[in-house]
């Protein structure tokens, strides 16, 4: 693997791409909410596609770049920039249609096969995205950007990155459906609708709407203000963490920080059996009881103090949580995270994973309209909680749940067909483990976390363990 490290990107071109239909919104500017606001970098994703014997490379590439505009004339923010209010302190968007980016490239010599197992994994794919160059200034950055390299077998890779201000998850996943969808419409001489999931391309609704959030609204309830438990666990972490004179590792928000990307496939067998092992016959979720089991093994590796305090933070989406709802089609960030506490010693010699699934709920079933509220607030507090600058809080066991966005299936290949595989790239908080769909079992799920080198072999025999599980309590 190491060999491909030194391979040769070629560029062969880069474009400027624009909505190619006009509306009068395209001029506004979006009022971003403090949860747009979290993390204002780029998130990546790689899809990989084996062959391409139906269509040459060149078609590929200008069928993605129309499906691009024509996208971009909906999801017209897409095309915009960020920009600091007048006080210099906020982001918003401004739809000022300077467009995305889209990259020619190829890798002579290599074939897709020389890569080994697609799902884990690989330093090589930060070079299958195009990452714009950064001095600090967003007003110059483009929200969406894309790069289709091709390979020597015929294969090729569509390496997308958007904004975070402008998508979570799940708009992400929909913008770049409707991308995937808009790519094929061109080469259908009779258009007809050849998979019936095409037609589920949905309308974005842009505006942030109740998210913005109002003083007034809040004041009329000033004495029912809870404190969002997420951000109230997290500040006793970092004083903890200040107690006790942890060692800062500064280059934390690089990529590069030496943290190590691990990839786990489990198929529905081996969670249901665990399941069976471990929860004598309690029902839960397959996400429910993957959190607890993390949990579990992460704190269990990392060693820590019997006394620390230890939390686990998963990410909760609450389109449907808000009063009144989001609109269906709601393109921007709308999760906030939940948070379940413990001490070390408690975790690992007193609770049964019964009791942490029920601890997940409870955290999970807390997340209402003042819960929003109050962390939507403490957001856009003086020392504003960005995701990129984290501290290094290895009591802090992050989750964020991505089995309901099958992003594999997002249809660039020839004819619509869906990725064989995709990665997302190293995020700016590299420990957050990721669960996704599993492509090679409907039922199953992929975890992927980032893990200190020194950590990872405890990690994996903890997490894959079935004993450790069912002798913990």
């Amino acid at each position: 693997m190491h060999m491909l490290m030194a391979t040769r990107i070629d560029i062969i071109q880069k474009l400027n791409v624009y909505p190619r239909h006009q509306n009068q919104d395209q001029k506004k500017l979006i009022t971003l909410s403090n949860l747009d606001r979290q993390c204002p970098f780029l998130m990546y994703l790689v899809f990989f596609y084996k062959n391409t014997t139906s269509r040459d490379f060149d078609s590929i590439f200008s069928d993605l770049k129309l499906g691009l505009e024509e996208t971009l004339s909906v999801w017209y923010p897409a095309a915009g920039r960020l920009a600091l209010d007048k006080g210099g302190y906020n982001l918003n968007i401004q739809c000022n249609d300077c467009g995305a980016v889209i990259v020619e490239a190829t890798v002579p010599g290599v074939k897709l096969s020389e890569l080994g197992d697609l799902t884990q994994y690989n330093e090589f794919y930060e070079t299958l995205v195009y990452k714009p160059s950064f001095d600090g200034d967003f007003s110059v950055m483009p929200l969406v950007v894309a790069q289709v390299t091709r390979f020597a077998c015929g294969g090729y890779s569509i390496g997308i990155g958007t904004g975070h201000s402008l998508f979570d998850g799940i708009s992400a996943y929909d913008f770049i459906h409707a991308w995937a969808f808009n790519s094929h419409i061109h080469n259908r001489s009779n258009d007809k609708i050849t998979n019936k999931k095409d037609h589920l391309v949905i309308k974005p609704v842009h505006d942030r709407g109740n998210l913005l959030f109002n003083r007034d609204y809040q004041s009329r309830d000033a004495l029912r203000v809870t404190s969002a438990a997420a951000i109230y666990h997290l500040y006793q972490l970092i004083k903890q963490a200040i107690m006790s004179h942890q060692e800062q590792n500064r280059n934390f928000e690089l990529p590069d920080s030496g943290f190590v990307i691990k990839t786990f496939d489990l198929n529905d067998e081996w969670i249901e059996s665990m399941k069976k092992k471990s929860l004598d016959g309690f029902l839960c979720s397959s996400f429910e009881f993957l959190a607890a089991h993390l949990w579990k093994a992460r704190t269990r590796a990392l060693g820590l103090r019997r006394d620390a305090m230890v939390c686990l933070q998963f990410a909760v989406d609450i389109r449907k949580r808000t009063e009144p709802s989001l609109p269906e089609g709601f393109s921007g960030n709308a999760y906030v995270l939940a948070s379940v506490v413990s001490t070390t010693r408690e975790l690992l010699e007193e609770l049964t994973l019964e009791s942490i699934v029920n601890k997940i709920r409870e955290a999970k079933n807390s997340i209402d309209q003042d819960y929003i509220n109050s962390y939507i607030e403490a957001l856009g507090g003086g020392d504003q909680r960005n995701d990129g600058n984290l501290p290094p809080l290895k009591e802090l066991t992050l989750i964020s749940d991505w089995t309901k966005m099958p992003f594999h299936n997002v249809g660039f290949g020839s004819g619509g067909e869906p990725a064989d595989n995709v990665a997302p790239l190293c995020p700016p908080v590299p420990q957050v483990a990721y669960f996704m769909k599993n492509t090679k079992d409907a039922k199953g799920v992929t975890v992927r976390i980032g893990l200190d080198p020194r950590d990872v072999n405890d990690f994996t025999n903890h997490f894959l363990d079935f004993n450790i599980l069912a002798g913990d309590n």
